[in-house]
């Protein structure tokens, strides 16, 4: 939130260069005078963070509604790109390309091409600002529309768009709207069975692409939505995924609300994500081998605060091994877990890949303060070695 952009060395665990808030010169005269748009970097907080690829170029957003590319090497400023009428909030590269969507407040999303540093089209469609976007090799994103509830895939070369609804509805609603096909006599049985403690999603604020064809959804309901491009409703649904927080109401009650899924982020391809929230966990779990319901894992990363982004970054195993301070989380000595896997933790070997997860943790959501977080929360960048099961 105070604008800056530091970059990191995971080899040896240190800052490289820091990127500061551009403060712009509003009375100078002539060339002297810069304003906000022809600014080399943000004049106001940053939101989201996305690097290609190739690692050539870090596009960056946030409340001076810019799309601004750096070169990462050079560490400098390429170009800023204006168009967004409201804040932006999510950047996501296309795999193996320098195509890079952008998604904002004023609900539509913007689709660049970095290769020619030019603008390409704009996509339309929510009703509510955009949260959050993801992306994969296909040329295809998935957006959710926070208060419009819904999750929308998006086809670019196509022109067109999947609405996925999310919210808490009655099993006969979804039927009449034909998500669901039921019987009478089924839908009387469900509804029985529906439990009471079901709370309603009024807000979708995260999603994560798991391949071409599925991926995850998240809100304030505190549920972890699994759905399929073939299907108009989930797949399968966790429920209170980060537990209940309650709070003491004026007339002496206590109010029992969901911890809302904050951010979610899996590793493409493959069977394992993660969750987070402001419970004290980043939470990892496992897809089952059909991709049509998914389980918690053992392994949990303690951290206070509240997990405004997480990544999952498959790299080479040798850089557990050969940087120090990584050596040092795989060996345990954090206190944080290290391997992913049913069976419990055993040495890496060819059956285990290392993962990174990296999660921003903030005393506040990234987007207001409308929570904070108490003592023992940090502002910071945590980065925590894993070495995942095959």
């Amino acid at each position: 939130k105070d604008g800056q952009i530091i970059q990191w060395s995971l080899l040896t665990g240190k800052r490289i260069r820091t990127h500061h808030k551009h403060v712009p010169n509003r009375k100078g005269k002539g060339k002297q005078r810069v304003t906000g748009d022809e600014a080399e970097g943000h004049t106001d907080e940053i939101w989201a963070l996305s690097v290609s690829s190739d690692g050539k170029f870090l596009a960056t957003g946030g409340k001076d509604k810019r799309v601004g590319v750096w070169d990462i090497e050079r560490g400098v400023w390429l170009k800023g790109f204006r168009g967004h009428k409201d804040s932006i909030s999510g950047l996501a590269f296309r795999k193996g390309s320098n195509q890079l969507y952008s998604a904002s407040h004023d609900r539509s999303v913007k689709l660049f091409d970095l290769s020619v540093m030019g603008y390409v089209e704009t996509l339309f469609g929510h009703q509510d600002r955009i949260s959050d976007i993801d992306a994969l090799r296909g040329e295809t994103a998935v957006t959710s529309g926070t208060r419009d509830k819904t999750v929308r895939f998006w086809k670019v070369t196509e022109e067109s768009q999947i609405v996925f609804r999310g919210g808490t509805k009655s099993v006969l609603r979804e039927v009449l709207e034909g998500a669901l096909d039921a019987e009478v006599e089924e839908i009387e049985d469900i509804e029985r069975k529906q439990t009471r403690h079901q709370f309603v999603e009024g807000c979708m604020e995260c999603v994560s692409m798991i391949d071409e064809a599925t991926f995850l959804s998240g809100g304030d309901s505190g549920t972890i939505s699994l759905w399929s491009t073939s299907k108009k409703k989930p797949i399968f649904r966790y429920q209170l995924a980060h537990g209940i927080v309650e709070h003491r109401s004026d007339d002496g009650g206590t109010a029992r609300n969901p911890r809302w899924i904050t951010s979610l982020a899996a590793l493409p391809y493959s069977d394992i994500f993660a969750s987070g929230s402001w419970d004290g966990w980043i939470r990892l779990w496992r897809l089952d081998a059909k991709l049509r319901s998914f389980e918690p894992l053992e392994n949990a990363i303690p951290i206070l605060g509240v997990v405004n982004s997480l990544q999952l970054v498959q790299v080479p195993t040798s850089l557990l091994s050969e940087t120090k301070w990584m050596m040092n989380k795989s060996a345990g000595k954090s206190g944080n877990p290290s391997t992913v896997t049913n069976g419990g933790p055993r040495p890496a070997g060819k059956d285990t890949k290392a993962v990174l997860l990296v999660a921003a943790i903030g005393h506040e959501p990234r987007t207001g303060r409308w929570l904070t977080v108490g003592e023992g929360a940090k502002n910071c960048g945590l980065v925590v070695p894993l070495e995942v099961s095959i």
